[in-house]
C-alpha cells in the first residue's frame, strides 16, 4: 500500500541557491529534496487532456481529476522512504492553485529562493562566459545578435519567456494572487552568510523539528545532466556554505543598473522577508 508523503515545494529564481538549499535539506534523514522535477509538467499535461476529453467532462465525479493528480504526485515520490518531500520546480509559483487543489490551501508551503536581480544576471553572465568558448547555448541560438552585447544578454535573460523573467513574473504574480502566506522567501545572501539562522527560520515556517545541519560539508546528492539545459556545471554546489566574493556590478557594468530596483520582496509593506533579513540588510546599507 502506498504511504503518503508530506509534500512541500521549492520554487524560486534561477541562480539563487535552490540547488544548495535542496542539498542542505537532504542532510535531514526525514527530508527528500528533489533535483529539478518534471512532475508538474506531467500533471499539467494530464489536466489539459482531461479538460479536453468529452467523456470525462460528461462524468459526474468532479473530484476525479484532483484525486488523479494527487495520486500521481504521491506515486512519483515512492522512490524514497523519507516521509517529507520537497518538489523543486520554478513552475509551481505559477500553478499554486493546482497545488492547493491537490493538498488543500492551508497545507501549501513554498520555499522561494531569491537574489538581487543583478546578482542573478551576473551569475548567468559568468556561466555564459565559461561556456561560450566551446558551446552555443539555446538562448544564444535563438537570439544570436542580442547575445553580442551584455545589454542584449541581460535583456534576453529577463524576457518573460526566459529563465529569469519568467520565474520573476510568476513569483510576483503568486504574491498578487494572495499566496504570500504560503511562501517563504529565502534571500541567497542571507543563506550563504548566516546559514544556521536562515535554516532555523525555514524550519519555523515549515513547523518541522529542527535538524542540526553541517554547513561546512554539504554533500551534493541531487544530480542533473546540465548538458540537457545547454550549459556545463549549471547545478554544481560547493561543499562549504559561504558568501561569494564576486561583485555583480563589476561584471555587469553600467548596463546592470536598470535591474537593481526590481527586488519587490524587499518591500517592507509586503512583509515577504523576515525581520532578521530586513534588519541585516539595513545594517549593510
Amino acid at each position: 500500500m502506498m504511504k503518503e508523503k508530506k509534500i512541500y515545494f521549492i520554487s524560486g529564481l534561477p541562480r539563487s541557491g535552490s540547488t544548495l538549499l535542496c542539498n542542505i535539506l537532504n542532510q535531514n534523514p526525514k527530508f527528500y529534496a528533489s533535483a529539478t522535477s518534471g512532475i508538474l509538467t506531467i500533471i499539467l499535461g494530464i489536466r489539459k487532456q482531461l479538460s479536453e476529453m468529452p467523456a470525462f467532462k460528461a462524468a459526474e465525479d468532479a473530484d476525479a481529476a484532483t484525486r488523479m493528480m494527487r495520486g500521481l504526485m504521491q506515486g512519483y515520490y515512492q522512490n524514497t522512504d523519507r516521509s517529507i518531500v520537497f518538489d523543486k520546480s520554478r513552475g509551481w509559483s505559477g500553478h499554486l492553485e493546482s497545488a492547493a487543489e491537490m493538498f488543500g490551501r492551508e497545507n501549501i508551503k513554498v520555499l522561494v529562493p531569491v537574489r538581487e536581480i543583478p546578482g542573478v544576471l551576473a551569475s548567468f553572465e559568468n556561466i555564459w562566459r565559461k561556456n561560450q568558448g566551446h558551446r552555443e547555448i539555446p538562448q544564444e541560438m535563438s537570439n544570436y545578435y542580442d547575445f553580442r552585447t551584455i545589454e542584449g544578454r541581460m535583456a534576453t535573460w529577463m524576457d518573460k519567456k526566459q529563465p529569469v523573467g519568467g520565474a520573476y513574473n510568476s513569483i510576483r504574480d503568486a504574491v498578487h494572487r494572495g499566496f504570500q502566506e504560503n511562501m517563504f522567501f529565502i534571500d541567497y545572501e542571507e543563506l550563504t552568510r548566516n546559514p544556521a539562522r536562515t535554516m532555523r527560520m525555514v524550519y519555523d515556517f515549515l513547523e518541522e523539528e529542527y535538524y542540526e545541519h553541517d554547513f561546512d560539508n554539504v554533500e551534493q546528492v541531487t544530480n542533473e545532466k546540465d548538458e540537457y539545459y545547454g550549459f556545463d556545471e549549471l547545478h554544481i554546489i560547493r561543499p562549504k556554505v559561504e558568501p561569494l566574493k564576486r561583485k555583480s556590478m563589476e561584471m555587469l557594468g553600467s548596463a546592470g543598473i536598470k535591474y537593481a530596483g526590481l527586488s519587490f520582496w524587499n518591500n517592507d509593506e509586503l512583509g515577504l522577508l523576515t525581520n532578521l533579513n530586513k534588519s541585516e540588510k539595513k545594517e549593510r546599507q
